[in-house]
């Protein structure tokens, strides 16, 4: 990740790497395969008091940050997590965190998500075009006092775990968040299957839920500035956790090439193998770089923030999948059992590649950009 880090930000992200090397080795992953939680809340309360779910949080709230970027420091914690495939609800608890110490009356709310007692889950996303005849778009319309949340969010992740929901959904023409305990009448947790071993994933229907207006996060029908801000965390901490899986994938590979023998020479030797690994590396070192580039961007509140996180989802996405596969070829027929470990990186790749926006939606979100730029550019000329 970062090419300059702090000693604190390096001390810091390899505690956190000692920390998962110990605590979730490979063993303990695939003994997570059958759990319904896909984490141990042990682990995830020691996390907590390493400092993964306050970096989002001001000081005066409980939180606090290695550096003078808390972002910057929790991307550091994605790449350990992608790089050891990590269990535990670290994005969608820490968008919660982030979004809940913006709105000073749900303040209290955070000291069981900053200690790790509680989890939390961000249902945002709406079921695809194909699924939404049979299912309804979620609305929170305000009744009076309380507010009213109707309708389905898929796929949500850590769900079937999170004492709290952070909903979002359509108020007339603007988007609410509500903050909803998960045990409230009317809400149905259904779980999903998920490639990845340890991450969970539900559908989340909610049937008139009633719950009075300190609920909300904000004013209702206000919420699309928390929606962006929100969604430019998740998505800068999903690239950083896929550029840390990449990262131990090719290192995995490299150390293949150069042990497997073919015709008395190391694969790795071979000048055809070489041009492969030539372009992952250029493929590994550009992922590095624009998620970086991207955090940076959204940390600052820059005003390409939207376009390069955007950039970063298109690009790591695309080009992940095609790493992985070049890593599992490399590795021949093993490369495709359940025995070896390539294929916990390549499931958590896959699984956050569909996350929070695909690579072909993100490049339609730069291409509606880029034409509304040059409108605005032609009217401004005119």
């Amino acid at each position: 990740m970062l090419l300059e880090p702090t000693p604190d930000q390096d001390f810091f992200r390899d505690t956190t790497a000692r920390f998962l090397q110990e605590r979730t080795p490979v063993a303990v992953l695939r003994g997570l395969r059958d759990d319904s939680a896909g984490f141990d809340p042990g682990f995830w309360r020691a996390g907590a008091e390493l400092g993964w779910t306050s970096l989002l949080v001001d000081e005066a709230h409980g939180g606090g940050s290695i550096s003078d970027s808390g972002l910057i420091d929790l991307t550091l914690i994605a790449y350990e997590f992608g790089r050891h495939a990590a269990p535990g609800p670290l994005v969608p608890t820490n968008v919660v965190a982030a979004l809940l110490g913006r709105h000073s009356h749900h303040h209290d709310t955070l000291a069981g998500l900053l200690d790790g007692s509680v989890t939390a889950a961000w249902c945002s996303a709406e079921p695809r075009p194909e699924a939404r005849a049979a299912t309804a778009p979620l609305t929170i319309t305000v009744d009076g006092d309380d507010v009213i949340v109707h309708g389905t969010k898929r796929p949500v992740e850590a769900a079937g775990t999170a004492e709290l929901l952070l909903v979002t959904g359509r108020t007339g023409d603007g988007l609410s968040h509500v903050l909803v305990p998960r045990d409230t009448p009317g809400v149905t947790v259904t779980a999903m299957r998920s490639v990845d071993l340890t991450r969970r994933y539900a559908k989340v229907e909610f049937d008139r839920v009633r719950l009075p207006a300190s609920a909300l996060l904000g004013a209702a029908g206000d919420g699309s500035a928390d929606d962006e801000y929100a969604r430019h965390l998740a998505i800068v901490l999903g690239c950083a956790e896929t550029v840390g899986a990449l990262q131990t994938a090719f290192d995995t590979t490299v150390a293949w090439a150069f042990d497997r023998y073919s015709f008395g020479r190391a694969l790795a030797s071979y000048q055809a193998i070489k041009h492969r690994f030539a372009d992952m590396k250029m493929w590994l070192e550009a992922c590095h770089a624009i998620s970086d580039t991207a955090a940076a961007a959204v940390a600052a509140d820059t005003p390409d923030a939207a376009r390069l996180s955007s950039a970063a989802k298109a690009y790591i996405g695309d080009h992940a999948a095609d790493l992985m596969q070049e890593c599992v070829q490399f590795h021949g027929g093993i490369g495709l059992t359940f025995e070896h470990d390539l294929h916990l990186y390549t499931r958590r790749v896959a699984a956050n590649r569909s996350t929070y926006g695909t690579p072909a939606e993100h490049r339609r979100a730069l291409a509606d950009a880029v034409i509304s730029a040059a409108a605005t550019s032609k009217e401004s000329a005119q």
